[in-house]
């Protein structure tokens, strides 16, 4: 009695050891079976496929509903976490402008108070035209645009062409229908500017490159990247206060300033007529032909007040 389970496992040993060796050849055969069946019988294999889909189907969404819910649940948190930190930095932001408006107000009030004491004269508001660029003739040795308005259109030499970022550079030549803009990056472009919040006086000159160079500072001055750089209105070439870059770096190398205007994405450029008798002003006979001047075009026929 007692020899008889032992003799049942001598028994199944064999057989367990050969299922557990053919397991892997018979799923095999089956796959290759059922593929097989699936070339000789096509209508049969997708019917029994759409079966067996239906039949998980069920399975596969009940399980699928916990895990979603799971899934959103997290992405609520993280929301949740996300807006957290918005808000943390939006207030923080928010009381720094509200520093700065106070300041600004503060300000704004002391300039007014001091232009009543000075009884000081603001500057005319200038008059403009909004022209397209038609080509660039920049290269390796020039940097300059081509507008499509001119003469005609009234603009005239040593105007300041500008976007909204700040100055690109001034009108070098002017046509009955286009106009040639010397950019401040051309090797022959010098402008005086002033820098930084001392408002040191220097001049930036083109070197045909994408960051021009100051030169000519005074002796003992500093200036620092980051220091912002804008016209300084020497010489009735340009206005005051035109904005032009920043100091990029300073070395022995020189002073390089990145202009706050790319050069390449230069699309319409915003001429500029602050009335000023620069010295790159053109002499009057050349701006405006008498009949155009009886005609009512030129000087001004086209210009917008801003």
């Amino acid at each position: 009695m007692r020899e008889g389970p032992r003799s049942f496992n001598r028994l199944a040993q064999p057989i367990k050891t050969l299922a557990q060796r053919f397991a892997y050849l018979g799923l095999v055969v089956t796959a290759v079976g059922l593929m097989i069946l699936g070339k000789v019988d096509q209508l049969l294999m997708d019917s029994f496929r759409a079966n067996v889909t239906d039949a998980v189907a069920p399975i596969l969404s009940a399980v699928s509903q916990p895990v979603e819910s799971v899934s959103r649940a997290v992405d609520h948190v993280r929301e949740i976490g996300r807006l957290q930190q918005e808000n943390a930095r939006l207030r923080e932001n928010e009381a720094r402008l509200l520093q700065w408006q106070s300041a600004a107000r503060k300000l704004e009030a002391e300039n007014k108070m001091l232009r009543d004491l000075l009884h000081f004269v603001p500057g005319a508001e200038p008059s403009f035209i909004t022209a397209r660029v038609i080509a660039d003739t920049g290269g390796a040795f020039a940097h300059s645009l081509i507008l499509n308005a001119g003469a005609r259109d009234g603009v005239t030499k040593g105007e300041a062409a500008v976007t909204g970022d700040g100055l690109v550079g001034r009108v070098d030549s002017v046509g009955a229908h286009s106009a040639r803009i010397l950019l401040i990056t051309d090797l022959n472009s010098r402008i005086p500017v002033l820098v930084g919040p001392n408002r040191t006086r220097a001049i930036i000159a083109g070197n045909n490159s994408n960051q021009p160079r100051l030169i000519h500072l005074p002796p003992g001055e500093t200036v620092a990247p980051g220091d912002r750089v804008i016209t300084s209105g020497h010489g009735g070439a340009f206005p005051t206060g035109l904005p032009i870059g920043e100091v990029a770096t300073v070395n022995d190398n020189g002073i390089s300033v990145q202009p706050l205007v790319d050069r390449s994405r230069l699309e319409f450029i915003r001429v500029l007529d602050y009335g000023l008798g620069g010295i790159v002003r053109a002499p009057e006979t050349d701006r405006v032909s008498a009949e155009d001047a009886k005609a009512g075009i030129g000087k001004g026929a086209r210009r917008r007040q801003p």
